[in-house]
């Protein structure tokens, strides 16, 4: 969704250079713009991703919420096109407001504890700074003051240049920001490196006069990261911001790893473990004791620890897998009994469930060692990097890949019994019987069942604990940690107060509300293109993995087929609205027919290419329409105002999905496609002649 903000703030402004620039203009005051209109549109998308990133690792909790901080930069972006119309500018104001949040998090570390039984959150213990409630707003609107400076230069060099021509660049910018942030995160780039592009963008912006005072406060920027770069321990990932440190008074071969503020794993010696540690780590090898152990995979194998152990009860391959490169380098380097410098096992940094759908390998056994994330999808506001592995699917899937005497396990402090008593149902409704089920202070448990009943030996038979059995999830609604009872009241308080300050923000700089009654329909297409967004960034999730590399190519794909949107209005006669309308309704109900998890079976290929026209095809067709819209309007201020409340409506309405599933957002979006459809003026202004 990150992209789709930009390309939603871009298309808004579509009409903006319409009476700004006649004819062709001065060729060198073009390239000015362009190149001015380039550099600001990357910068506002690397912004954008890095706010996200480095917030969610600094802000204990924050990374479960980052959806927030997305809708933030939403409202900034579209706050800055219309302070682009005044004479006014906050431009001067974000970087500044970026060097004081950084100074600020990092000198007032803030732990936000979110605890409930309804939702559960893998977080940290202790608890500091303001409650949640109360720093979620701030960093919102903290996050909108930030996007709104680069977003009023890219509104201003919209008026200097033919709408058509701005949109085109304005596209390349945000691809540019999106290439630039994904190569720093293959590189496993530090905070440091981030800022040094951002200063360079900063400064390369600055107006002569002023390049001093933003050259100050870039070396204050450069020194807080530096500082926190230079923190011993600290490395980041593509996910997280990772903290490694010896234990005290442990011996050799202690390593506590925190992910985002969070301890998130122990690296410890085998032996120690198995005798004096946790006994979660002993207890699957207890049940299956008659398991041939000849091949295991381990999902989640991090540090190396589960794999030791594996290794100690002589296993004789195994294949180890987990999404984070830094912490598998981290056991491969660090790892006291040296797991991976085992030529029996293969390292392999994947998504769980896309590794399954991707080997052929029958198992002895399939081992979840502790495969819980502690971020989000980006651009997905309810799916976190393990969703898809804990599904009914996935767990059947798992039953697939086992060997008729193999077995399965997973192991996790759940903290809730609603939470065990789910996955031990999954367990036994994808094998067919009960699994052995083991707790452990309080909430530690261990799910243990073979193939066979025969081959598990359990201590006692698993009864549920608790009252009203909680359903498996699924891909469809692959929600593990989500109870389902009742819509969690801190979404609806928060979703309503976003609600609220947007509406204020475009009242207050876009002028009265009922100048925009005209343009009611491009509230409903920028709700429904947010919708939709969201359930292909879920759909390719499944597909393909929730690794990082798989959302950026998604995004990526998003902003180049609706740069080809731009281009296929620009130099051909489209059809009229009411076709292309048509168009988008069909290929809707083809993708709500055609449910994701039916493609996965499909080689690599085939599946790409199906996935790929499902999903990208009523993007397409709905940039076609948004930008034929935005070509007749007669006041693109209104029109952007009105546009921006229904983009930031569909990224609050996609919580629904809690309650719908993904797949039925279709509907939802069909049906806010509809009603824009009713609304489109019957009598417009003259449409620009395709040039």
């Amino acid at each position: 969704m990150d992209q789709d903000i930009h390309v939603q703030a871009g298309a808004a402004a579509l009409g903006s250079g319409h009476s700004a620039v006649g004819g062709s203009g001065h060729a060198a005051q073009d390239r000015e713009a362009i190149v001015r209109l380039v550099g600001a549109s990357a910068l506002m998308l690397f912004l954008e991703l890095a706010l996200i990133r480095w917030l969610g690792a600094n802000v204990v909790h924050l990374s479960y919420f980052s959806n927030f901080v997305l809708l933030g930069s939403f409202l900034g972006i579209g706050a800055g096109f219309l302070i682009s119309r005044k004479s006014w500018s906050i431009w001067p104001v974000s970087l500044p407001v970026l060097t004081i949040l950084v100074f600020g998090v990092l000198k007032f570390p803030v732990t936000i504890e979110r605890t409930g039984s309804d939702m559960i959150y893998f977080t940290s213990l202790a608890v500091s700074g303001p409650p949640a409630w109360l720093a979620l707003p701030l960093l919102f609107i903290l996050a909108a003051i930030i996007l709104a400076g680069p977003a009023e230069l890219v509104g201003r060099c919209f008026a200097k240049l033919r709408p058509l021509t701005a949109y085109r660049y304005d596209l390349i910018g945000s691809l540019l920001g999106i290439v630039t942030f994904t190569i720093l995160s293959f590189l496993n780039a530090p905070s440091v490196v981030w800022g040094v592009v951002a200063a360079a963008c900063y400064l390369g912006l600055a107006a002569p006069k002023r390049r001093l005072v933003t050259a100050a406060w870039i070396v204050a920027l450069l020194y807080a990261l530096t500082l926190e770069t230079m923190t011993p321990g600290v490395s980041w990932s593509p996910y997280y911001k990772v903290t490694a440190r010896e234990v005290p008074n442990m011996g050799p071969g202690f390593l506590q790893i925190d992910a985002n503020g969070v301890p998130h794993q122990l690296m410890a010696p085998a032996r120690w473990k198995i005798e004096q540690g946790e006994r979660i780590y002993e207890t699957p090898y207890l049940r299956l004791p008659g398991n041939a152990m000849q091949d295991v995979l381990i999902i989640g194998a991090g540090s190396g620890s589960d794999v030791a152990i594996a290794l100690s009860e002589g296993t004789r391959r195994v294949d180890a897998v987990d999404i984070d490169p830094r912490i598998l380098q981290i056991g491969a380097e660090r790892n006291i009994d040296r797991p991976y410098a085992n030529p029996v096992v293969t390292r392999h940094t994947n998504d769980g469930r896309a590794f399954l759908e991707s080997t052929n390998r029958k198992y002895d056994l399939v081992l979840f060692a502790l495969p819980d994330s502690l971020t989000l999808v980006s651009g997905a506001s309810q799916i976190r990097l393990e969703s898809f592995l804990f599904t009914e699917e996935a767990m059947a899937s798992v039953r697939r890949h086992l060997k008729p005497d193999g077995a399965f396990a997973m192991y996790n402090y759940y903290r809730e019994p609603w939470l065990i008593d789910r996955l031990a149902g999954t367990a036994a409704k994808a094998f067919g019987h009960a699994p052995c089920v083991d707790t452990f202070a309080g909430a530690q448990a261990v799910i243990s069942i073979a193939v066979a009943p025969a081959g598990q030996k359990c201590n006692g038979a698993w009864r549920p604990s608790t009252a009203r059995a909680v359903p498996p999830a699924t891909d469809d609604a692959p929600f593990l940690y989500f109870r389902g009872d009742v819509f969690p009241p801190f979404y609806a308080i928060t979703l309503a107060a976003i609600l609220l300050t947007s509406l204020l923000t475009v009242r207050v700089l876009g002028g009265p509300l009922a100048q925009m009654r005209p343009y009611a329909d491009l509230f409903f297409m920028g709700a429904a293109f947010l919708l939709l967004e969201t359930k292909n960034v879920a759909t390719f999730a499944l597909l393909f993995g929730t690794t990082w590399l798989v959302n950026a190519m998604v995004f990526a794909g998003v902003l180049l087929i609706v740069l080809a949107a731009v281009e296929t209005t620009r130099k051909f006669r489209t059809p009229p609205l009411p076709l292309v309308f048509a168009g988008i309704a069909l290929s809707l109900a083809l993708a709500w027919a055609i449910r994701p998890e039916w493609l996965l079976p499909l080689p690599v290929v085939p599946r790409l290419i199906a996935a790929t026209v499902l999903a990208f095809l009523p993007i397409f067709l709905a940039n076609v329409a948004f930008a034929k819209r935005f070509q007749g309007t007669g006041d693109a201020q209104a029109a952007f105002a009105i546009n921006l409340l229904g983009t930031i409506v569909g990224g609050c309405l996609e919580y629904a999905a809690l309650l719908t599933g993904y797949n039925n957002l279709l509907i939802l979006t069909g049906l806010l496609y509809l009603v824009a459809f009713i609304l489109v003026p019957k009598a417009r202004p003259r449409v620009m002649t395709p040039t």
